[in-house]
């Protein structure tokens, strides 16, 4: 299954496509999930831009239904040699929900040697699979695999405030080909990652979300480690790096959310 399988997306005419928002599409809430909407966002990009993703930014405006139909429109503001800057503005029912600005393009230069290192974590067939509350239930989150590699599962959190870095493996079964979409949709597990530090369940709804895309490697699990920066007036910001099994910087998330506790905390 590759990523416009996953969301169901398809291409309507030069500048516009469409999908439905599906049960693996949708947050616990029951709207679109964000890095869905980030998304397919990018998917239409690239196909209208016919170059790949540098980076795309979300700017989450409203919601988007279970059952909705969904019109992403496309247009490329500029052309150039090298890169094409265009935005992707969606909607349901004549409402914008999402716009999405990206860069897209290629390049020559390339560090002989990588910048930064994955955390040592083991593999994920060697992490315990993160088991999700009921609340979760008929969601993406059934959709998605998840594993936790650094950091408290559910069933541990006690209130006890803990590190504000954490590490999920994470795969979409049958899907070996990471692209600029599927890492939006692994990006926005950042909007989660208050739990850990505050030591108990978090709902994280997402104001922005940022995929920038490094280098693009096959790997059927993906590594998203996260840092959370900062929570204050009840809004926090933080990045997650998305890594490959072997080590490869595939690329940075990184997002503004709404954070609040879940009511009640326990399953």
């Amino acid at each position: 299954m590759d990523v416009k399988e996953f969301l169901g997306i398809e291409r309507i005419s030069d500048h516009t496509w469409h999908f439905h928002v599906t049960e693996r599409l949708i947050t616990p809430g029951k709207f679109l999930f964000g890095g869905c909407g980030l998304a397919s966002g990018i998917v239409a990009l690239e196909e209208a831009g016919a170059r790949p993703t540098i980076y795309a930014a979300a700017h989450y405006l409203s919601f988007a239904k279970l059952g909705a139909e969904v019109l992403v429109k496309v247009d490329l503001a500029v052309v150039g040699n090298r890169v094409t800057q265009g935005r992707a503005t969606t909607y349901v029912n004549d409402r914008e929900i999402l716009t999405v600005n990206a860069a897209l393009g290629t390049g020559e230069l390339t560090s002989p040697t990588p910048w930064l290192t994955m955390p040592d974590v083991a593999a994920p067939e060697n992490c315990p699979a993160r088991v999700m509350p009921r609340r979760f239930d008929n969601s993406i989150f059934n959709h998605l695999e998840t594993r936790v590699a650094i950091g408290r599962p559910f069933d541990e959190l006690d209130a006890t405030p803990g590190s504000p870095v954490s590490a999920l493996w994470a795969r979409v079964p049958s899907h070996l080909e990471p692209s600029a979409a599927t890492l939006a949709i692994f990006g926005d597990l950042v909007s989660g990652g208050a739990t850990q530090p505050l030591g108990r369940s978090t709902m994280g709804r997402s104001l922005d979300n940022t995929i920038r895309v490094a280098t693009l490697v096959p790997t059927e699990w993906v590594l998203i480690e996260i840092h959370m920066h900062a929570l204050a007036g009840g809004f926090a910001q933080g990045t997650g790096y998305l890594w490959s099994r072997d080590g490869t910087l595939l690329g940075t998330a990184s997002q503004s959310m709404s954070s609040k506790f879940w009511d009640p905390p326990s399953s």
